[in-house]
């Protein structure tokens, strides 16, 4: 019983990710930053790097995730804003995160805004790498890779340790399904 619940928390670390995946240096791992923990997720997409790359830039004004629990139930924009492609560091990302490096057609990274102190509290330090790979002309794979550091503090801390793992699974899936099918589906 314990091996078959060790295992299925597992998958809350790492889904839908390769070994070689698993083995890459992603631009997070760049970021100054002591993980404590890390995640990654990934998503085949039936569609070029330049057509999901403008929806990674979306997130400076939406999440795409469940919008009714962390976008106040305001619906993500369902089309692209071309302006938001003009990525600077420094940046505001879903509200508690900076853009601290990017690469047109390949990463978008953010970490969290410490100038914010009740989401350094409630989430601790998170560190996180949107990476697209080409497959070919016409596939790409979205991995995304978060390093975190957990809050300090008795109830934030454990709390954290509990909650984000499955959370962010269930948050993050929904994002990147969300990414995967705005992209393939955009006319240009």
């Amino acid at each position: 019983m314990f091996q078959y619940l060790k295992k299925s928390w597992h998958r809350f670390y790492e889904w839908g990710v390769t070994p070689s995946e698993l083995q890459r240096e992603y631009p997070c791992d760049l970021v100054q930053s002591p993980p404590q923990t890390v995640y990654f997720r990934g998503i085949d997409i039936s569609t070029s790097v330049d057509k999901v790359f403008p929806w990674l830039c979306q997130m400076r004004i939406a999440p795409y995730s469940y919008d009714w629990l962390d976008n106040f139930g305001k619906q993500s924009p369902q089309y692209l804003t071309e302006s938001l492609t003009q990525l600077e560091v420094g940046q505001v990302f879903m509200t508690g995160f900076k853009l601290v490096s990017f690469q047109h057609n390949q990463h978008v990274t953010i970490r969290s805004r410490f100038e914010l102190d009740w989401w350094m509290k409630v989430f601790g330090d998170i560190v996180v790498s949107y990476c697209l790979f080409p497959v070919d002309d016409n596939r790409c794979r979205l991995i995304v890779k978060l390093r975190l550091a957990y809050p300090k503090g008795f109830f934030w801390g454990p709390m954290m340790k509990a909650l984000l793992p499955p959370g962010d699974t269930f948050m993050m899936h929904k994002q990147i399904s969300n990414f995967k099918k705005l992209a393939e589906n955009s006319d240009g």
